[in-house]
């Protein structure tokens, strides 16, 4: 696995020609005040506009209560986090899914290792009559050239936005009920964990929800999602996913199925003809 991770890196790092596995230099995060900053944004905007170098963000472990977004100019970025399972970010923003984001990257380049992202609304100590179920993401990737290891998103409804761009996650647990992995991106997963729970949306319902929604549109677009040596678990019923523009395309192989996918399979939602 060494290898793999090695040379998605060598891809990644096309932008430093002298030495594409060295890291410029590394600031620190600690939410307790022992690091360069306290917050993961006021790291992200120290780094200059249009930096070429690979800088990385070292995260001690905490949970980090803020939206954090890397801009388009904010290229060869490392996010370091010590653990998925000790170092969170988390918001409750729910009121559009193009805002509601709790962690949103525009630039290219970028490395994620070892943090949870978490969009708070309708999870944990909500209910469904305090909060209705709506589009909460935990995070929106629209950069190119941009991998997540050993990292996790916890939502209820399109918890991850995997928009447009090649992207690639390995070893991640990704969690939702409805449409959970969505969007445009030409991406690959490898060795993750994807668990469906309606949470108590779920209890005592009858509905059964939708895991990936792939927004590919053209026979000429190359998206699609290819899910490998996974996992896929939960509780309830759901469909592996459906349709969200005609030439929707998601591939899974070598995988574990268990039996919350329904037979159908596939929802063909409004793109019925097209199967």
């Amino acid at each position: 696995m060494r290898t793999r991770g090695a040379r998605w890196v060598a891809f990644l790092c096309e932008l430093n020609e002298a030495n594409p596995f060295k890291v410029a230099f590394t600031i620190t995060v600690d939410i307790s005040g022992h690091g360069n900053f306290t917050t993961i944004q006021s790291a992200i905007d120290s780094i200059p506009s249009g930096n070429t170098m690979w800088i990385r963000i070292q995260i001690f472990a905490g949970v980090y209560r803020e939206k954090v977004t890397i801009t388009y100019d904010k290229t060869c970025i490392f996010l370091d986090g010590a653990g998925h399972h000790v170092t969170f970010i988390e918001w409750g923003d729910h009121t559009l899914m193009n805002s509601s984001s709790t962690f949103t990257s525009v630039a290219e380049n970028l490395v994620v290792k070892g943090i949870g992202f978490k969009n708070t609304y309708n999870i944990g100590l909500y209910s469904p009559k305090q909060n209705p179920l709506i589009q909460a993401l935990a995070a929106e990737i629209l950069g190119d050239k941009v991998a997540f290891y050993n990292c996790s998103f916890l939502g209820m409804q399109d918890t991850l936005w995997d928009a447009t761009g090649r992207h690639y996650f390995y070893q991640c647990y990704i969690q939702g009920g409805v449409d959970f992995i969505f969007g445009n991106g030409q991406s690959f997963y490898e060795q993750s964990v994807v668990h469906y729970s309606l949470g108590t949306y779920g209890h005592g319902s009858n509905d059964t929800g939708y895991i990936t929604a792939q927004g590919r549109d053209s026979a000429d677009d190359p998206s699609g999602f290819v899910f490998k040596d996974c996992v896929i678990l939960g509780e309830g019923k759901a469909y592996l996913g459906r349709a969200w523009r005609a030439f929707s395309r998601v591939i899974i192989a070598n995988s574990k199925l268990s039996d919350i996918v329904v037979p159908q399979g596939w929802n063909a939602w409004f793109n019925v003809g097209y199967e």
